[in-house]
Protein backbone atom coordinates (compact mmCIF):
# COMPACT_ATOMS: atom_id res chain seq x y z
CA UNK A 1 0.00 0.00 0.00
CA UNK A 2 2.92 2.30 0.61
CA UNK A 3 5.51 4.09 -1.12
CA UNK A 4 6.45 6.96 0.73
CA UNK A 5 6.30 8.44 4.30
CA UNK A 6 3.92 11.01 3.22
CA UNK A 7 -0.34 11.86 3.78
CA UNK A 8 -0.49 14.52 0.91
CA UNK A 9 -2.46 13.72 -2.30
CA UNK A 10 1.03 14.29 -4.51
CA UNK A 11 -1.44 14.06 -7.96
CA UNK A 12 -5.08 13.86 -9.28
CA UNK A 13 -5.82 10.34 -8.93
CA UNK A 14 -5.84 8.15 -12.66
CA UNK A 15 -7.24 5.30 -13.23
CA UNK A 16 -6.21 1.97 -14.43
CA UNK A 17 -7.03 0.68 -17.71
CA UNK A 18 -9.06 -2.52 -16.23
CA UNK A 19 -11.16 0.01 -13.37
CA UNK A 20 -13.74 1.12 -16.07
CA UNK A 21 -14.78 -3.02 -15.77
CA UNK A 22 -15.88 -2.19 -12.20
CA UNK A 23 -16.95 1.69 -12.00
CA UNK A 24 -17.64 4.44 -14.57
CA UNK A 25 -17.01 7.03 -11.50
CA UNK A 26 -13.50 7.34 -12.22
CA UNK A 27 -13.04 11.13 -12.04
CA UNK A 28 -10.31 13.26 -10.86
CA UNK A 29 -10.41 14.77 -7.35
CA UNK A 30 -9.34 17.49 -5.78
CA UNK A 31 -5.65 17.88 -3.97
CA UNK A 32 -6.18 17.89 -0.13
CA UNK A 33 -4.37 19.54 3.04
CA UNK A 34 -1.77 17.33 5.19
CA UNK A 35 -3.73 14.82 6.79
CA UNK A 36 -6.62 14.23 4.33
CA UNK A 37 -10.03 12.80 6.22
CA UNK A 38 -13.45 11.94 4.53
CA UNK A 39 -15.75 11.12 7.59
CA UNK A 40 -19.36 9.75 6.67
CA UNK A 41 -20.58 9.25 9.69
CA UNK A 42 -23.40 6.74 10.32
CA UNK A 43 -25.83 5.99 13.32
CA UNK A 44 -24.61 2.86 14.55
CA UNK A 45 -25.17 2.65 18.55
CA UNK A 46 -21.53 1.51 19.02
CA UNK A 47 -18.92 3.99 19.51
CA UNK A 48 -16.06 1.83 18.47
CA UNK A 49 -14.29 1.19 15.48
CA UNK A 50 -12.23 -1.09 13.90
CA UNK A 51 -9.15 0.25 11.87
CA UNK A 52 -7.91 -1.04 8.26
CA UNK A 53 -4.69 -0.50 6.91
CA UNK A 54 -4.21 -0.97 3.43
CA UNK A 55 -8.34 -0.33 3.17
CA UNK A 56 -9.11 0.61 -0.12
CA UNK A 57 -7.41 -2.13 -1.45
CA UNK A 58 -8.19 -5.88 -3.10
CA UNK A 59 -8.15 -7.51 0.20
CA UNK A 60 -8.73 -5.06 2.51
CA UNK A 61 -11.74 -3.35 0.71
CA UNK A 62 -13.52 -6.60 1.08
CA UNK A 63 -12.77 -7.16 4.54
CA UNK A 64 -14.12 -3.45 5.27
CA UNK A 65 -17.25 -4.35 3.50
CA UNK A 66 -17.75 -7.20 5.73
CA UNK A 67 -16.99 -5.54 8.91
CA UNK A 68 -19.78 -2.46 7.68
CA UNK A 69 -22.24 -5.22 6.40
CA UNK A 70 -21.69 -7.05 10.30
CA UNK A 71 -22.44 -3.19 11.93
CA UNK A 72 -19.24 -2.42 12.49
CA UNK A 73 -18.38 1.36 12.60
CA UNK A 74 -15.11 1.18 10.60
CA UNK A 75 -11.52 3.76 9.67
CA UNK A 76 -10.00 3.13 6.76
CA UNK A 77 -6.29 4.34 6.01
CA UNK A 78 -4.68 3.92 2.20
CA UNK A 79 -2.39 5.86 0.44
CA UNK A 80 -3.80 5.40 -2.54
CA UNK A 81 -0.65 4.25 -3.81
CA UNK A 82 -1.98 0.88 -5.16
CA UNK A 83 -5.74 0.92 -5.14
CA UNK A 84 -8.07 4.00 -5.91
CA UNK A 85 -10.24 6.68 -4.34
CA UNK A 86 -13.79 5.30 -6.75
CA UNK A 87 -13.20 2.03 -3.89
CA UNK A 88 -14.31 4.37 -1.65
CA UNK A 89 -17.06 5.39 -3.44
CA UNK A 90 -18.25 1.70 -4.01
CA UNK A 91 -18.01 0.79 -0.66
CA UNK A 92 -20.08 4.28 0.71
CA UNK A 93 -22.81 3.29 -2.34
CA UNK A 94 -22.92 -0.58 -0.88
CA UNK A 95 -23.49 0.60 2.61
CA UNK A 96 -26.22 3.01 1.71
CA UNK A 97 -28.35 0.23 -0.14
CA UNK A 98 -27.57 -2.50 2.46
CA UNK A 99 -29.06 -0.16 5.86
CA UNK A 100 -31.73 1.32 3.77
CA UNK A 101 -33.82 0.05 5.51
CA UNK A 102 -32.26 0.64 9.11
CA UNK A 103 -31.44 3.80 10.90
CA UNK A 104 -28.94 1.86 12.86
CA UNK A 105 -26.16 2.30 9.90
CA UNK A 106 -22.72 1.91 10.73
CA UNK A 107 -20.03 4.78 10.05
CA UNK A 108 -17.41 4.44 7.62
CA UNK A 109 -14.32 7.03 7.59
CA UNK A 110 -11.44 7.47 5.23
CA UNK A 111 -8.28 8.79 5.61
CA UNK A 112 -5.52 8.72 3.07
CA UNK A 113 -2.30 8.61 4.36
CA UNK A 114 0.97 6.40 4.62
CA UNK A 115 0.34 4.03 8.07
CA UNK A 116 4.71 4.74 8.67
CA UNK A 117 3.45 8.65 8.65
CA UNK A 118 4.15 8.87 12.36
CA UNK A 119 3.02 12.75 12.94
CA UNK A 120 -0.13 12.06 10.65
CA UNK A 121 -1.04 8.49 12.05
CA UNK A 122 -0.65 10.02 15.68
CA UNK A 123 -2.91 12.58 14.64
CA UNK A 124 -5.56 9.85 13.40
CA UNK A 125 -5.51 7.86 16.91
CA UNK A 126 -5.55 10.78 18.92
CA UNK A 127 -8.85 12.09 17.00
CA UNK A 128 -10.09 7.69 18.72
CA UNK A 129 -8.43 8.52 22.35
CA UNK A 130 -9.71 9.32 25.35
CA UNK A 131 -7.95 9.60 28.77
CA UNK A 132 -9.52 7.41 31.89
CA UNK A 133 -8.73 8.28 35.37
CA UNK A 134 -8.03 5.62 37.91
CA UNK A 135 -8.87 6.34 41.43
CA UNK A 136 -6.71 4.07 44.15
CA UNK A 137 -8.28 4.16 47.53
CA UNK A 138 -7.53 3.90 50.97
CA UNK A 139 -9.57 4.17 54.18
CA UNK A 140 -11.92 5.85 51.87
CA UNK A 141 -9.14 8.54 50.21
CA UNK A 142 -7.54 9.07 47.02
CA UNK A 143 -4.43 7.81 47.43
CA UNK A 144 -3.40 7.65 43.89
CA UNK A 145 -4.88 8.81 40.78
CA UNK A 146 -3.91 7.12 37.42
CA UNK A 147 -4.30 8.89 33.60
CA UNK A 148 -3.94 6.20 31.09
CA UNK A 149 -5.16 6.74 27.46
CA UNK A 150 -7.81 4.54 25.81
CA UNK A 151 -9.18 4.41 22.34
CA UNK A 152 -12.49 4.09 20.36
CA UNK A 153 -10.43 1.57 18.06
CA UNK A 154 -10.92 -1.83 19.25
CA UNK A 155 -9.26 -3.78 17.01
CA UNK A 156 -6.90 -2.94 13.91
CA UNK A 157 -6.21 -5.36 10.00
CA UNK A 158 -3.45 -4.83 8.57
CA UNK A 159 -3.41 -5.09 5.08
CA UNK A 160 -0.17 -2.44 4.47
CA UNK A 161 2.50 -4.19 2.78
CA UNK A 162 4.13 -4.36 -0.25
CA UNK A 163 3.75 -7.86 -1.68
CA UNK A 164 4.72 -8.45 -5.17
CA UNK A 165 7.29 -11.07 -4.92
CA UNK A 166 9.74 -9.76 -8.17
CA UNK A 167 9.84 -6.30 -7.31
CA UNK A 168 10.97 -7.47 -3.55
CA UNK A 169 13.74 -9.42 -5.53
CA UNK A 170 14.76 -6.23 -7.22
CA UNK A 171 14.03 -3.85 -4.81
CA UNK A 172 14.19 -5.48 -1.24
CA UNK A 173 15.45 -2.42 1.20
CA UNK A 174 11.68 -0.95 -0.21
CA UNK A 175 9.93 -4.17 1.25
CA UNK A 176 12.56 -4.33 4.30
CA UNK A 177 11.70 -0.43 4.82
CA UNK A 178 7.81 -1.00 4.86
CA UNK A 179 6.64 -4.42 5.57
CA UNK A 180 9.34 -4.55 8.38
CA UNK A 181 10.65 -1.21 9.75
CA UNK A 182 6.17 -0.06 9.25
CA UNK A 183 5.09 -2.52 11.52
CA UNK A 184 7.54 -1.96 13.98
CA UNK A 185 6.71 1.63 13.81
CA UNK A 186 2.91 1.23 13.81
CA UNK A 187 2.92 -1.30 16.68
CA UNK A 188 4.52 1.21 19.08
CA UNK A 189 2.36 3.57 17.94
CA UNK A 190 -0.97 1.57 18.61
CA UNK A 191 0.62 0.31 21.83
CA UNK A 192 0.70 4.06 22.97
CA UNK A 193 -3.05 4.57 22.61
CA UNK A 194 -3.93 1.15 24.07
CA UNK A 195 -5.16 -0.77 20.91
CA UNK A 196 -3.68 -4.02 21.23
CA UNK A 197 -6.02 -6.39 18.75
CA UNK A 198 -4.06 -6.79 15.64
CA UNK A 199 -4.74 -9.20 12.80
CA UNK A 200 -1.85 -9.21 10.78
CA UNK A 201 -2.48 -10.16 6.72
CA UNK A 202 0.74 -12.76 6.33
CA UNK A 203 1.43 -15.35 2.82
CA UNK A 204 1.72 -18.73 3.22
CA UNK A 205 4.78 -17.81 1.43
CA UNK A 206 6.40 -18.30 5.13
CA UNK A 207 6.29 -21.81 4.68
CA UNK A 208 9.13 -21.77 1.78
CA UNK A 209 10.45 -24.66 -0.13
CA UNK A 210 8.41 -26.75 2.14
CA UNK A 211 5.20 -25.54 0.11
CA UNK A 212 6.74 -27.46 -2.43
CA UNK A 213 5.87 -30.70 -1.04
CA UNK A 214 3.13 -33.35 -1.48
CA UNK A 215 0.08 -33.38 0.87
CA UNK A 216 -1.49 -30.46 3.26
CA UNK A 217 1.26 -27.93 5.12
CA UNK A 218 0.84 -28.41 8.82
CA UNK A 219 1.27 -24.86 10.54
CA UNK A 220 3.36 -26.58 13.06
CA UNK A 221 6.39 -27.38 9.99
CA UNK A 222 6.55 -23.52 10.51
CA UNK A 223 6.51 -21.63 13.98
CA UNK A 224 7.92 -19.03 16.04
CA UNK A 225 8.82 -21.46 18.94
CA UNK A 226 9.37 -24.91 19.57
CA UNK A 227 6.10 -27.09 19.02
CA UNK A 228 5.53 -30.77 19.73
CA UNK A 229 2.54 -32.20 18.19
CA UNK A 230 1.44 -35.23 16.73
CA UNK A 231 1.93 -35.75 12.52
CA UNK A 232 -1.09 -37.28 10.08
CA UNK A 233 0.48 -40.25 10.73
CA UNK A 234 0.03 -40.08 14.04
CA UNK A 235 3.62 -39.79 15.09
CA UNK A 236 4.63 -37.56 17.59
CA UNK A 237 6.99 -34.93 16.50
CA UNK A 238 8.50 -31.36 16.97
CA UNK A 239 10.16 -28.75 15.85
CA UNK A 240 11.86 -25.62 16.69
CA UNK A 241 11.19 -22.21 15.60
CA UNK A 242 11.81 -20.71 11.91
CA UNK A 243 11.56 -21.97 8.42
CA UNK A 244 13.28 -23.54 5.74
CA UNK A 245 14.04 -22.23 2.20
CA UNK A 246 12.33 -19.06 1.86
CA UNK A 247 13.06 -17.87 -1.26
CA UNK A 248 12.76 -13.91 -1.69
CA UNK A 249 12.31 -10.82 0.36
CA UNK A 250 8.82 -10.69 0.35
CA UNK A 251 8.41 -14.28 1.80
CA UNK A 252 11.13 -12.70 4.99
CA UNK A 253 9.56 -9.94 5.43
CA UNK A 254 6.22 -11.79 6.15
CA UNK A 255 8.25 -14.35 8.54
CA UNK A 256 10.21 -11.47 10.16
CA UNK A 257 6.75 -9.83 10.53
CA UNK A 258 5.30 -12.87 12.31
CA UNK A 259 8.39 -13.37 14.14
CA UNK A 260 8.45 -9.38 15.65
CA UNK A 261 4.45 -10.14 16.41
CA UNK A 262 4.95 -12.96 18.17
CA UNK A 263 7.65 -12.20 20.44
CA UNK A 264 4.77 -8.90 21.08
CA UNK A 265 2.35 -11.06 22.11
CA UNK A 266 4.86 -13.15 24.45
CA UNK A 267 6.28 -9.89 26.25
CA UNK A 268 2.80 -8.12 26.80
CA UNK A 269 0.06 -10.87 27.12
CA UNK A 270 -2.37 -7.30 26.57
CA UNK A 271 -1.84 -8.08 23.00
CA UNK A 272 -4.05 -10.34 20.78
CA UNK A 273 -2.20 -10.62 17.98
CA UNK A 274 -3.45 -13.25 14.73
CA UNK A 275 -1.15 -14.23 12.27
CA UNK A 276 -3.61 -15.73 8.49
CA UNK A 277 -1.66 -17.59 5.79
CA UNK A 278 -2.87 -17.87 2.59
CA UNK A 279 -2.58 -17.55 -0.69
CA UNK A 280 -4.34 -16.39 -4.11
CA UNK A 281 -7.38 -15.06 -3.21
CA UNK A 282 -9.98 -14.46 -5.93
CA UNK A 283 -12.92 -13.61 -7.00
CA UNK A 284 -15.49 -10.75 -6.18
CA UNK A 285 -18.24 -9.59 -3.84
CA UNK A 286 -21.60 -11.17 -5.29
CA UNK A 287 -22.65 -7.56 -5.89
CA UNK A 288 -19.79 -6.83 -8.49
CA UNK A 289 -18.91 -3.69 -7.26
CA UNK A 290 -15.36 -4.59 -5.67
CA UNK A 291 -12.65 -6.35 -6.99
CA UNK A 292 -8.88 -6.81 -7.82
CA UNK A 293 -7.91 -3.81 -9.62
CA UNK A 294 -3.81 -2.56 -8.69
CA UNK A 295 -2.62 0.45 -10.18
CA UNK A 296 0.83 -1.31 -10.38
CA UNK A 297 1.08 -3.86 -12.91
CA UNK A 298 -0.76 -7.49 -11.98
CA UNK A 299 1.11 -10.19 -11.06
CA UNK A 300 -1.68 -12.91 -9.79
CA UNK A 301 -2.74 -15.17 -12.21
CA UNK A 302 -6.28 -14.11 -12.28
CA UNK A 303 -6.05 -10.07 -13.06
CA UNK A 304 -3.68 -11.16 -16.10
CA UNK A 305 -6.19 -13.58 -17.45
CA UNK A 306 -8.50 -10.75 -17.13
CA UNK A 307 -7.02 -8.59 -19.44
CA UNK A 308 -6.39 -10.99 -21.99
CA UNK A 309 -10.05 -11.75 -22.09
CA UNK A 310 -11.15 -7.55 -22.43
CA UNK A 311 -7.93 -7.27 -24.86
CA UNK A 312 -6.07 -5.10 -22.88
CA UNK A 313 -3.08 -7.79 -22.83
CA UNK A 314 -3.03 -9.58 -26.57
CA UNK A 315 -1.70 -12.73 -25.33
CA UNK A 316 -1.57 -14.57 -21.71
CA UNK A 317 1.84 -15.72 -20.95
CA UNK A 318 1.76 -19.11 -19.25
CA UNK A 319 5.51 -19.83 -17.31
CA UNK A 320 6.92 -23.33 -16.58
CA UNK A 321 6.50 -25.95 -18.70
CA UNK A 322 8.69 -28.73 -16.80
CA UNK A 323 6.26 -28.97 -13.71
CA UNK A 324 5.37 -32.80 -12.65
CA UNK A 325 1.50 -32.38 -13.72
CA UNK A 326 -0.20 -33.90 -16.46
CA UNK A 327 0.42 -30.38 -18.90
CA UNK A 328 3.54 -29.42 -17.39
CA UNK A 329 1.93 -26.14 -15.98
CA UNK A 330 2.07 -25.28 -12.22
CA UNK A 331 -0.63 -26.14 -10.30
CA UNK A 332 -2.62 -23.58 -7.88
CA UNK A 333 -4.76 -23.48 -5.36
CA UNK A 334 -7.38 -20.53 -4.91
CA UNK A 335 -9.69 -19.19 -1.85
CA UNK A 336 -12.39 -17.16 -2.66
CA UNK A 337 -11.47 -13.32 -1.57
CA UNK A 338 -14.86 -13.07 0.52
CA UNK A 339 -14.33 -15.96 2.60
CA UNK A 340 -10.44 -14.86 2.94
CA UNK A 341 -12.51 -11.51 4.28
CA UNK A 342 -14.82 -13.72 6.67
CA UNK A 343 -11.95 -14.89 8.05
CA UNK A 344 -10.24 -11.87 9.13
CA UNK A 345 -13.63 -11.02 11.23
CA UNK A 346 -13.24 -14.81 12.72
CA UNK A 347 -10.07 -13.85 13.81
CA UNK A 348 -11.40 -10.77 15.68
CA UNK A 349 -14.12 -12.57 16.92
CA UNK A 350 -11.52 -15.29 19.10
CA UNK A 351 -9.65 -11.99 20.60
CA UNK A 352 -11.38 -11.58 24.20
CA UNK A 353 -12.15 -8.39 23.53
CA UNK A 354 -14.80 -9.53 20.85
CA UNK A 355 -16.02 -12.67 22.37
CA UNK A 356 -19.61 -13.22 21.61
CA UNK A 357 -19.49 -9.72 19.97
CA UNK A 358 -19.07 -10.45 16.18
CA UNK A 359 -22.71 -11.16 14.69
CA UNK A 360 -23.19 -13.37 12.17
CA UNK A 361 -19.95 -15.61 12.81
Amino acid sequence: MSSSPSSRASSPESSSPSSSILTTATEGFSLFDDLVITSFAGSSESDEYILVVGGLGYIGSHTSWELLKDGHNVIIIDNLSNSFRSVLDRLLSLKKAYFKSTSQEPSLQFYEADYRDQPTMNLVLNKYSFSERTNLYKDGITVEAEQSRRSRISGVIHFAAYKAVAESIRQPLKYYSNNVGGLISFCSLLSDFGIKTFVFSSSATVYGEQANGTGRISEEYCTHETTSFIDAHGQARTTQSGCTGLTNPYGRTKWMCEAILHDLASADPEWSIFALRYFNPVGCDPSGMLGEDPRSLASNLMPAVVKTMTGESPVLQIYGTDWDTRDGTAVRDFIHVTDLARGHLAALATAPKFKGRLPGL
